[in-house]
Protein backbone atom coordinates (compact mmCIF):
# COMPACT_ATOMS: atom_id res chain seq x y z
CA UNK A 1 0.00 0.00 0.00
CA UNK A 2 1.16 3.52 -0.23
CA UNK A 3 1.65 5.23 2.93
CA UNK A 4 1.59 9.02 3.72
CA UNK A 5 3.38 10.17 6.95
CA UNK A 6 3.37 13.89 8.15
CA UNK A 7 5.58 14.98 10.15
CA UNK A 8 8.61 12.26 9.36
CA UNK A 9 11.46 14.04 8.75
CA UNK A 10 12.70 13.08 12.36
CA UNK A 11 11.56 11.65 15.86
CA UNK A 12 8.38 9.48 16.34
CA UNK A 13 7.64 10.11 12.29
CA UNK A 14 10.55 8.95 10.99
CA UNK A 15 10.72 5.89 13.04
CA UNK A 16 7.18 5.00 11.79
CA UNK A 17 7.91 5.61 8.09
CA UNK A 18 10.59 3.20 8.11
CA UNK A 19 8.73 0.55 9.44
CA UNK A 20 5.86 1.05 7.31
CA UNK A 21 8.74 0.85 4.32
CA UNK A 22 9.83 -2.32 5.93
CA UNK A 23 6.73 -3.61 6.22
CA UNK A 24 6.67 -3.50 2.23
CA UNK A 25 4.68 -0.46 1.96
CA UNK A 26 5.97 2.64 0.06
CA UNK A 27 6.21 5.79 1.89
CA UNK A 28 5.71 9.42 1.09
CA UNK A 29 7.58 11.21 3.85
CA UNK A 30 6.17 14.82 4.79
CA UNK A 31 7.91 17.47 6.64
CA UNK A 32 8.07 20.97 7.26
CA UNK A 33 11.50 20.52 6.13
CA UNK A 34 12.12 19.33 2.97
CA UNK A 35 15.10 18.59 3.67
CA UNK A 36 14.25 16.47 6.63
CA UNK A 37 11.92 14.93 4.68
CA UNK A 38 14.92 13.92 2.14
CA UNK A 39 17.00 12.18 5.13
CA UNK A 40 14.44 9.75 6.08
CA UNK A 41 13.18 8.94 2.42
CA UNK A 42 17.02 8.53 1.91
CA UNK A 43 17.40 6.03 4.95
CA UNK A 44 14.59 4.25 3.52
CA UNK A 45 15.72 3.84 0.02
CA UNK A 46 18.87 2.56 1.31
CA UNK A 47 17.31 0.17 3.45
CA UNK A 48 16.03 -1.39 -0.18
CA UNK A 49 12.44 0.26 0.46
CA UNK A 50 10.79 2.86 -1.52
CA UNK A 51 10.06 6.37 -0.39
CA UNK A 52 8.88 9.83 -1.75
CA UNK A 53 10.03 13.23 0.58
CA UNK A 54 7.45 16.08 0.44
CA UNK A 55 7.68 19.50 1.89
CA UNK A 56 4.38 20.95 3.40
CA UNK A 57 2.56 22.63 6.15
CA UNK A 58 0.12 20.40 7.56
CA UNK A 59 -1.95 23.03 8.59
CA UNK A 60 -2.04 24.82 4.80
CA UNK A 61 -4.76 23.68 2.78
CA UNK A 62 -3.39 24.61 -0.68
CA UNK A 63 0.19 22.84 0.20
CA UNK A 64 -1.59 19.96 1.26
CA UNK A 65 -3.94 19.42 -1.94
CA UNK A 66 -0.21 20.19 -3.71
CA UNK A 67 1.40 17.47 -1.64
CA UNK A 68 -1.21 14.94 -2.36
CA UNK A 69 -1.76 15.58 -5.89
CA UNK A 70 2.20 14.72 -6.25
CA UNK A 71 2.30 12.27 -4.46
CA UNK A 72 -0.85 10.37 -6.20
CA UNK A 73 1.12 11.27 -9.50
CA UNK A 74 4.50 9.26 -8.56
CA UNK A 75 3.00 6.61 -6.34
CA UNK A 76 -1.08 7.07 -6.41
CA UNK A 77 -3.44 8.05 -3.31
CA UNK A 78 -2.25 7.17 -0.37
CA UNK A 79 -4.17 4.26 1.42
CA UNK A 80 -2.41 4.90 4.56
CA UNK A 81 -2.50 8.16 6.41
CA UNK A 82 -1.04 8.71 9.92
CA UNK A 83 -0.96 12.23 10.94
CA UNK A 84 1.59 12.62 12.88
CA UNK A 85 2.92 15.90 12.41
CA UNK A 86 3.13 18.03 15.36
CA UNK A 87 5.23 20.28 17.65
CA UNK A 88 6.05 21.05 21.17
CA UNK A 89 5.68 23.92 23.82
CA UNK A 90 5.42 24.16 27.43
CA UNK A 91 3.61 27.65 29.20
CA UNK A 92 1.59 28.45 31.71
CA UNK A 93 -2.18 28.77 30.75
CA UNK A 94 -2.18 32.64 31.41
CA UNK A 95 1.40 32.66 29.85
CA UNK A 96 0.12 31.47 26.49
CA UNK A 97 -0.44 34.01 23.99
CA UNK A 98 -3.51 33.69 21.35
CA UNK A 99 -0.71 33.20 18.50
CA UNK A 100 0.63 29.99 20.28
CA UNK A 101 -2.51 28.50 21.14
CA UNK A 102 -3.77 28.52 17.22
CA UNK A 103 0.01 27.57 16.24
CA UNK A 104 -1.00 24.76 18.15
CA UNK A 105 -4.22 23.68 17.32
CA UNK A 106 -3.31 24.74 13.47
CA UNK A 107 -0.79 22.07 13.32
CA UNK A 108 -2.22 19.43 15.13
CA UNK A 109 -5.98 19.59 14.55
CA UNK A 110 -6.57 21.83 11.33
CA UNK A 111 -3.71 19.36 9.89
CA UNK A 112 -5.22 16.34 10.80
CA UNK A 113 -8.23 17.68 9.38
CA UNK A 114 -6.50 19.06 6.24
CA UNK A 115 -4.67 16.21 5.43
CA UNK A 116 -7.35 13.22 6.32
CA UNK A 117 -9.90 15.60 3.67
CA UNK A 118 -7.46 15.48 1.17
CA UNK A 119 -6.85 12.01 1.35
CA UNK A 120 -9.89 10.07 2.31
CA UNK A 121 -11.75 10.44 -0.60
CA UNK A 122 -9.80 8.02 -2.66
CA UNK A 123 -9.58 5.35 0.48
CA UNK A 124 -13.87 5.56 0.20
CA UNK A 125 -13.60 5.03 -3.49
CA UNK A 126 -11.16 2.16 -3.14
CA UNK A 127 -13.18 1.13 -0.45
CA UNK A 128 -10.11 0.40 1.79
CA UNK A 129 -8.04 2.82 3.80
CA UNK A 130 -6.13 3.23 7.34
CA UNK A 131 -6.09 6.12 8.72
CA UNK A 132 -4.18 6.57 12.41
CA UNK A 133 -3.81 9.89 14.39
CA UNK A 134 -0.86 10.13 16.44
CA UNK A 135 -2.49 11.69 19.86
CA UNK A 136 -1.06 11.74 22.98
CA UNK A 137 -1.40 10.58 26.53
CA UNK A 138 -1.87 13.94 27.44
CA UNK A 139 -4.73 14.25 25.75
CA UNK A 140 -6.31 11.48 27.70
CA UNK A 141 -5.29 13.15 31.15
CA UNK A 142 -3.80 16.74 31.07
CA UNK A 143 -0.16 18.36 31.62
CA UNK A 144 0.82 20.82 33.62
CA UNK A 145 1.76 23.97 31.31
CA UNK A 146 -0.12 21.66 28.35
CA UNK A 147 -2.84 23.00 28.46
CA UNK A 148 -3.07 24.41 24.79
CA UNK A 149 -0.99 20.76 23.37
CA UNK A 150 -3.37 18.58 26.09
CA UNK A 151 -6.42 20.28 24.57
CA UNK A 152 -5.60 20.06 20.94
CA UNK A 153 -4.38 16.45 21.40
CA UNK A 154 -7.26 15.44 22.87
CA UNK A 155 -9.47 16.94 20.38
CA UNK A 156 -7.72 14.46 17.89
CA UNK A 157 -8.57 11.43 19.53
CA UNK A 158 -12.17 12.68 19.85
CA UNK A 159 -11.80 13.34 15.83
CA UNK A 160 -10.50 9.85 15.50
CA UNK A 161 -13.76 8.36 17.05
CA UNK A 162 -16.39 10.26 15.42
CA UNK A 163 -14.69 9.72 11.79
CA UNK A 164 -14.44 5.81 12.50
CA UNK A 165 -17.97 5.98 13.51
CA UNK A 166 -18.36 7.38 9.72
CA UNK A 167 -16.49 5.34 7.31
CA UNK A 168 -15.98 1.88 8.80
CA UNK A 169 -18.76 0.28 7.07
CA UNK A 170 -17.12 1.89 4.12
CA UNK A 171 -13.59 -0.31 4.28
CA UNK A 172 -11.67 2.37 5.96
CA UNK A 173 -10.28 2.27 9.92
CA UNK A 174 -9.64 5.07 11.57
CA UNK A 175 -7.95 5.04 15.01
CA UNK A 176 -4.96 6.60 16.96
CA UNK A 177 -1.83 6.26 19.22
CA UNK A 178 -1.12 8.30 22.16
CA UNK A 179 2.40 7.99 23.17
CA UNK A 180 3.70 8.45 26.49
CA UNK A 181 7.19 9.58 27.52
CA UNK A 182 9.55 8.22 24.50
CA UNK A 183 12.93 8.73 24.07
CA UNK A 184 13.48 11.55 21.60
CA UNK A 185 15.22 14.77 21.23
CA UNK A 186 12.55 16.65 23.17
CA UNK A 187 12.30 14.63 26.09
CA UNK A 188 16.11 13.67 26.04
CA UNK A 189 16.51 17.58 26.44
CA UNK A 190 14.89 17.43 30.30
CA UNK A 191 16.64 17.32 33.31
CA UNK A 192 18.04 14.35 34.75
CA UNK A 193 16.15 14.52 37.81
CA UNK A 194 13.14 15.31 36.13
CA UNK A 195 13.92 12.00 33.73
CA UNK A 196 14.84 10.13 37.35
CA UNK A 197 11.60 11.18 38.98
CA UNK A 198 9.67 9.96 35.91
CA UNK A 199 10.85 6.69 35.04
CA UNK A 200 10.49 6.04 39.20
CA UNK A 201 6.86 6.65 38.49
CA UNK A 202 6.55 3.87 35.65
CA UNK A 203 5.81 0.33 35.88
CA UNK A 204 7.98 -0.49 33.52
CA UNK A 205 10.89 1.65 34.89
CA UNK A 206 11.77 3.39 31.05
CA UNK A 207 10.92 5.53 29.23
CA UNK A 208 10.02 3.88 25.15
CA UNK A 209 11.19 4.59 21.91
CA UNK A 210 10.32 5.82 18.73
CA UNK A 211 10.34 1.75 17.24
CA UNK A 212 7.82 1.27 19.86
CA UNK A 213 5.42 3.73 18.64
CA UNK A 214 6.04 2.91 15.60
CA UNK A 215 5.13 -1.22 16.29
CA UNK A 216 1.45 0.23 17.61
CA UNK A 217 1.06 2.05 14.06
CA UNK A 218 2.20 -1.00 11.92
CA UNK A 219 -0.40 -2.78 13.85
CA UNK A 220 -3.03 -0.76 13.30
CA UNK A 221 -2.22 -0.78 9.74
CA UNK A 222 -2.48 -4.52 8.97
CA UNK A 223 -5.00 -7.23 9.13
CA UNK A 224 -4.15 -8.49 12.78
CA UNK A 225 -6.34 -5.09 13.67
CA UNK A 226 -9.28 -5.88 11.75
CA UNK A 227 -11.41 -5.02 14.97
CA UNK A 228 -9.97 -2.30 16.34
CA UNK A 229 -11.94 0.51 15.33
CA UNK A 230 -11.86 4.51 16.99
CA UNK A 231 -9.61 2.77 19.38
CA UNK A 232 -6.50 4.52 21.04
CA UNK A 233 -3.29 2.63 21.74
CA UNK A 234 -1.14 3.84 24.84
CA UNK A 235 2.30 2.88 24.21
CA UNK A 236 3.42 4.66 27.28
CA UNK A 237 5.14 1.69 29.73
CA UNK A 238 1.90 1.85 31.83
CA UNK A 239 2.11 5.53 32.90
CA UNK A 240 -1.57 5.81 31.92
CA UNK A 241 -3.92 2.81 31.97
CA UNK A 242 -7.60 3.02 30.55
Amino acid sequence: MIALVTGAGSGIGAAIAERLAADGHRVAINDLSLDAARATAAKITAAGGTAGAYGADVSNEAEVNAMVKAITDEFGAPEILVNNAGFGHQALFVDITPAQFDRMFAVHVRGNYICTRATLPAMLQKGEGHIVNIASQLGQVGGVELVHYSGAKAAIIGMTKALAREVSDKGVRVNAVAPGPINTPLVEALSEDWKSAKRAELPLGRFGSPADVAGAVSFLCSSDAALFVGQTLGPNSGDVML
